[in-house]
């Protein structure tokens, strides 16, 4: 027997002890209710923990330490079924320290953006990361870099390359299949990837696929989805077997659409995930602790949408040791002195309060990709878009959905070229390569910023991130690149070849090396630069963000052009 083995018997005996009342627990939490997730009851009693674990419930017990939940309700601690830590713009470790002390104890991460540039140094780097946080951060391994091949990425990530990965202890599955018509054609990559982890999770996106497209789709035995925005849609694959994800990011907002499908029969089989969601919303909103609060305020059952957030959660991800305040289940919980509001007080990690000394001492990887834009500089001839048809299509943006309307309209044209009309809320769109490989730009326009005057750009664009920029005119949106450029990704707020606001994301060209606060604020002063110069919608940067995304319908743009999603190709 090993050292770690006879250590792992010890401890098991000792929480039996423990759990029978033989001698105190390490920790007991005494006056509050607690949330059976199984039978959705809310019952008085004690709580007892050894170690990591829960060893018992409702029972009088004596404790080396006591904690007075007095006036609060026990729940479980929250899981996020599917998160980009990337577009939280902030390091894993800062991610850690924002959305722990809001309740969410468990997040399941696709490393998505980071691999599409910088391939398996960025998934090794969110391994590393995952190993020395507080929370427990999965990784679910990139199925899609690239993600199409109707963007230029800066990595190409195969089944064989990522099977070696898959047996490591913080690895849950492959993540989500975004290659919707690689799926259904039997594509031999993506059959490579669907074959090697049948055995294991494999996680879906199928935004508005249905009928027997969706039945092929399931075939392959994917099993979650976060794509839907319909309840019609929602409710099938509900049907179909597969658990719904309900997203409540910072751009796409489902939970107000989907939550009529949250009851105590269906909640087995739904849960709640971010997504994409910045440090604003967390300060300002919550995390999943909002997730869970708007949906009880929309009428969803209490103890259900507890239950969606916790055990349902855990369970279609495999996570058998959590979710549940029971005996045997590991100690990860929630305290909250408003049970329909989902006000959180205080949150316990395997058997730990949590205060702000829990993230003094985690040994966090030092961070790569700090040189990741390799884009010569542009000059605003690089913007021209030449006089072809005067009828053009035009990305429609809808607010709070990835969701786009393929419009077109007539363009204007001056000097042989046509250009943005800020009077009719058409504006120029451009999509740059930034990984050195190929040099090219996308062109096109898009309505619903509404700027009158300047540019706004990113180095956040999903998923190939390469540089994207809105504008009125082509020299502004030049200076805005530029600025990107310079500091190597962010977000830049310009007018009349000055910058108004900026934020500096080095990491990949997706992640600040500031702490959340200080992301936070700087996003507020990003918001107030872009509404200044006329737009309005709530969250510029990653609506701006998504226009690049070929794989949500209808219409987006890459560095390769124009991409019709339905028909999954380039518009001539």
């Amino acid at each position: 027997m090993t050292a770690a083995d006879a250590a792992a018997r010890a401890a098991l005996a000792r929480a039996i002890r423990q759990g029978q009342g033989a001698e105190p627990a390490d920790l007991v939490i005494k006056g509050a209710d607690i949330l059976n997730v199984f039978t959705l009851e809310v019952m008085p009693g004690d709580v007892a923990i050894a170690g990591d674990r829960i060893v018992g419930i409702h029972d009088d017990y004596e404790g080396r330490e006591i904690l007075d939940g007095t006036g609060l309700t026990v729940v479980p601690g929250f899981i996020d079924t599917h998160c980009h830590v990337e577009s939280s713009l902030i390091t894993p470790g800062e991610f850690d320290r924002g959305v722990l002390p809001r309740g969410t104890t468990t997040a399941i991460c696709d490393p998505h953006e980071i691999a599409n540039v910088l391939g398996l140094e960025g998934i090794r780097y969110f391994l590393a990361a995952a190993e020395a946080l507080v929370m427990d951060l999965r990784i679910q391994l990139s199925s899609c870099v690239p993600a199409t091949h109707l963007e230029t990425a800066g990595a190409d990530l195969p089944a064989e390359v990522l099977l070696p990965f898959a047996r490591h202890p913080k690895v849950i599955g492959l993540a989500e299949m975004m290659n919707v018509p690689g799926v259904l054609a039997a594509a031999e990559p993506v059959l490579d990837k669907l074959i090697a982890f049948q055995d294991g999770h494999i996680d879906g996106h199928a935004p508005l696929v249905t009928g027997k497209a969706l039945n092929g789709y399931l075939t392959a035995r994917i099993r979650t989805d976060h794509e839907c925005t319909r309840l019609d849609e929602a409710r099938e694959k509900l049907r179909k077997g597969m658990y719904v994800l309900m997203r409540e990011g910072s751009v796409a907002k489902d939970v107000a659409a989907l939550t009529p499908l949250l009851s105590e029969v269906t909640s087995p089989f739904i849960a709640f995930c971010t997504d994409d969601r910045n440090p604003l919303e967390i300060a300002r909103e919550g995390h999943l602790d909002h997730a869970i609060r708007k949906a009880i305020g929309l009428g969803a059952p209490v103890a259900a949408s507890y239950r969606a957030a916790s055990l349902s959660a855990a369970r279609a991800f495999g996570l058998t040791d959590r979710g549940a305040v029971a005996p045997g289940y590991l100690a990860d919980l929630v305290l909250v002195s408003d049970l329909a509001g989902c006000r959180v007080e205080r949150v316990i990690k395997s058997g730990r309060v949590v205060t702000d000394a829990s993230f003094a001492d985690r040994d966090l990887p030092a961070p790569i990709g700090l040189t990741s834009v390799k884009r010569e500089p542009a000059t605003a001839e690089v913007f021209r878009i030449g006089a072809n048809a005067s009828r053009t299509p035009v990305i429609g943006v809808i607010e709070h959905s990835l969701l786009t309307e393929p419009l077109e309209d007539e363009v204007p044209l001056r000097d042989g070229a046509r250009v943005a009309d800020p009077a009719r809320d058409l504006l120029k769109v451009c999509v740059l390569e930034r990984h050195g490989v190929n040099g090219n730009t996308g062109r096109g326009f898009v309505r619903g910023f509404e700027l009158n005057e300047g540019a706004i750009a990113s180095s956040v664009g999903h998923d190939s991130h390469n540089l994207c920029v809105i504008g009125v005119n082509d020299a502004d949106m030049a200076v805005a690149v530029n600025r990107l450029i310079d500091l190597q990704g962010g977000f830049v707020v310009v007018r009349d070849g000055a910058v108004l606001a900026e934020l500096a994301l080095p990491l990949a060209g997706l992640m600040s090396l500031e702490p959340l606060e200080t992301v936070e604020a700087a996003l507020v002063e990003l918001r107030a630069a872009a509404h200044a110069i006329g737009c309005t919608l709530a969250e510029p940067f990653l609506q701006l963000a998504f226009l690049p995304l070929p794989v949500i319908p209808h219409l987006k743009i890459t560095d390769k052009g124009m991409v019709d999603v339905d028909r999954f190709e380039l518009i001539v």
